[in-house]
């Protein structure tokens, strides 16, 4: 049985929808999931796991959330070379620069990423559910 970390940060509540919806997808393929926040996770833990949900939604000028998430994903940076992941978040302004630069730098690490990013604008609706359901099972 594969077991899945899903890590993330919310300030409104839509990231976390996310995160339970990826969450679900895991269980559904017969995964084992954990869900934790930014500050409950770290580097060192990252070895317990198959593979790494990490969701975030924008903020400021479409970055990462500075002082929980972002310290703790770059901690983590360093040891995701062949480690299988994916990125999930929401945004409210903006096109989702923040994803494709985080993507680029997972890339650049030498992360293997199970499936697109999926992000949505705002409140995720069926469709980003959805979305969210079928990177949880590729996670498996």
């Amino acid at each position: 049985m594969s077991k899945v970390a899903v890590v993330y940060w919310s300030g409104t509540g839509n990231t976390e929808a996310m995160a339970n919806a990826v969450a679900q997808g895991v269980k559904e393929k017969g995964g084992e999931c954990n869900i934790l926040t930014a500050d409950a996770f770290d580097a060192s833990m990252l070895d317990e796991y198959g593979a790494v949900a990490f969701g975030c939604p924008s903020m400021g000028a479409e970055e990462l959330e500075d002082s929980e998430f972002e310290p703790m994903f770059s901690a983590c940076l360093p040891k995701l070379s062949g480690r299988k992941i994916a990125l999930f978040g929401s945004y409210g302004w903006g096109d989702g620069e923040w994803m494709r630069n985080w993507e680029a730098e997972c890339k650049n690490a030498g992360a293997n990423l199970a499936c697109d990013f999926v992000i949505c604008c705002e409140t995720p609706d069926d469709e980003a559910l959805d979305a969210c359901r079928a990177m949880g099972a590729s996670l498996v």
